[in-house]
């Protein structure tokens, strides 16, 4: 009896490592133990390995069997270890040749048919960096596996035909009976196996995206969107029910220029995770949008579960947006949780078994009404709250949070004139996003050399020094902070919108209308 190895990835958060498959087959009493900290699913794949290989005409040798998942120290999890484990025991009994550093990740079901998992693009993402280019999957993952640049893959459709492919005697081959799946082929180049009907990738348009056209009035709040769409700031809006608010949000996708390749990649990666396994097809190129409940926990928002932790809302909604609505509705705790990766643009999650640290560089739109019962706005005539409903309402978003917040404004009713005339009436967020484009185009030759891509990137270092405007330009600034209207954090924040609007205008550098319109958009919301 003999020993062998084949490769697998263990997946903690987006980042993988490479595990070593090892099995040895002794000579003792018939067992099948699975060592290097498995999970239950690991443990419970004896039983599923077994027959799978016996269904497929080869099965795995009835001495002792020792499978060892090298790193020991690294937490391992789920089933897309199935098909590693398989070969490297069928080689150890000397049944297959060695497949050298080719990487399996499939998980088999009891008849031998290789069923998809999630998590294959940042699986085969860490594969490739670590030199092993040629990967063998299920015929259902092939395609969004083929979407790494690098990759070899080859999709197949059971254990038998990994096996033929693999050296091993066909005349002991079988394969399951065909319930809709295809032999397996190489598909590198990201061409999808036929007969594979591809769902749609996550976030895919069903329908035409909404059109900011179809906002009647709302001068400030239009402007303030194109605002934040060139220059990817935060905004708040606060308004009376029905004013708005969510109409203006959902238009904000539409507005943001299409993601460059490595910022797909990243999104997509983040979504395979989630998906339904085999969902992914192509990569996400056009940014989400995640609009999670008022009742959402801090594990939904940013992330949890039991062992190692999954991506939540805030990650899902990377190099996009995310929207609450209701903010003041969301727990204190939770919503507050949102100043760390509005600084630094990821969520860490600690949990015994492994820390997982997911990308959340996204945009935040929150939505609020100016009390409890909505109708404080304008002469608040109708209102119904106390002074002290009011302060502890919105006392719900916290100072320290607001002041992440570049554009705060407030979303007054609609008149019936204003949706009279204005409905469909306004620009298209076809003509804004065209503007859009063309300010982000400025910033991404501004920033390049410093890796930055919009302006809300712009930390303190450069906005006071080599961004730094005339003196004449932020001298309202000045006299903001020496009132205490300005924090120092609001300082550079509206220096950074100063340079959105310079870009939108297409000069060269901010200029005084550029720094009053700015601070205009910081002080619409009634304290």
């Amino acid at each position: 009896m003999g020993f062998a190895r084949t490769w697998a990835v263990a997946l903690v958060g987006l980042d993988g490592s490479m595990v070593e498959v090892e099995a040895d087959i002794g000579q003792t009493l018939p067992a099948f133990c699975i060592v290097g900290l498995p999970d239950a699913a690991l443990n419970e794949a004896r039983e599923r390995l077994r027959a799978a290989a016996r269904n497929s005409g080869m099965p795995l040798s009835p001495r002792k069997l020792t499978v060892n998942l090298t790193p020991a120290t690294l937490p391992k999890r789920g089933s897309l270890f199935d098909l590693a484990i398989v070969l490297s025991a069928l080689q150890a009994a000397g049944d297959v040749p060695a497949t050298g550093p080719t990487v399996f990740l499939a998980e088999l079901g009891l008849d031998g048919a290789l069923r998809p998992v999630r998590g294959i693009l940042p699986a085969v993402m860490a594969a490739v960096r670590a030199g092993h280019d040629r990967i063998v999957v299920s015929a259902a993952n092939a395609a969004e596996a083929a979407l790494v640049p690098g990759a070899r893959v080859e999709g197949f459709a059971c254990l038998a035909e990994v096996l033929a492919a693999a050296g091993a005697d066909p005349a002991r081959l079988r394969r399951p009976a065909p319930v809709g799946s295809v032999p397996g082929r190489d598909v590198r180049g990201g061409a999808v196996p036929d007969g594979v009907v591809p769902d749609p990738a996550p976030h895919a348009a069903s329908h035409a995206a909404p059109d900011l056209a179809d906002v009647a009035g709302q001068a400030d709040g239009r402007l303030a969107l194109e605002i934040a769409a060139a220059g990817g700031h935060h905004l708040l809006m606060v308004g009376p029910p029905g004013s708005g608010k969510t109409m203006l949000a959902e238009r904000l996708p539409g507005l943001l220029p299409d993601l460059e390749d490595d910022a797909a990649m990243e999104v997509t990666a983040i979504h395979s995770l989630n998906a339904a396994a085999g969902r992914c097809t192509a990569l996400i190129r056009r940014p989400p949008f995640e609009a999670p409940h008022h009742t959402a926990s801090t594990a939904a928002l940013f992330g949890g579960g039991a062992g190692i932790p999954r991506p939540g809302a805030a990650s899902r909604a990377h190099r996009g947006v995310l929207f609450l609505d209701e903010a003041p509705e969301f727990d204190r705790g939770v919503i507050d949780a949102l100043r760390q990766p509005l600084e630094n643009g990821r969520v860490r999650i600690d949990r015994s078994a492994a820390s997982a640290v997911f990308p959340a560089r996204f945009q935040l739109v929150l939505a609020a009404n100016p009390c409890p019962c909505g109708q404080s706005g304008g002469r608040g005539a109708d209102c119904t709250c106390t002074p002290r409903m009011r302060r502890g309402y919105f006392g719900k978003l916290s100072g320290p949070l607001l002041d992440r917040v570049d554009l705060q404004i407030a979303v007054p009713k609609v008149s019936y004139g204003e949706l009279a005339a204005g409905a469909g009436q306004g620009e298209a967020t076809a003509e804004i996003a065209v503007r859009v484009a063309r300010a982000r185009a400025a910033q991404a030759e501004r920033l390049r050399a410093l890796g930055l891509r919009t302006n809300a990137e712009l930390g303190g270092s450069l906005l006071h020094g080599a961004l730094r405007p005339p003196r004449e330009v932020t001298a309202p600034l000045e006299r903001a902070m020496d009132r205490g209207s300005l924090t120092a954090r609001g300082h550079q924040r509206v220096l950074r919108v100063a340079w959105t609007l310079a870009d939108l205008e297409g000069r060269g550098v901010p200029v005084l209308d550029d720094v009053d319109t700015a601070l205009y958009f910081r002080s619409l919301v009634p304290a």
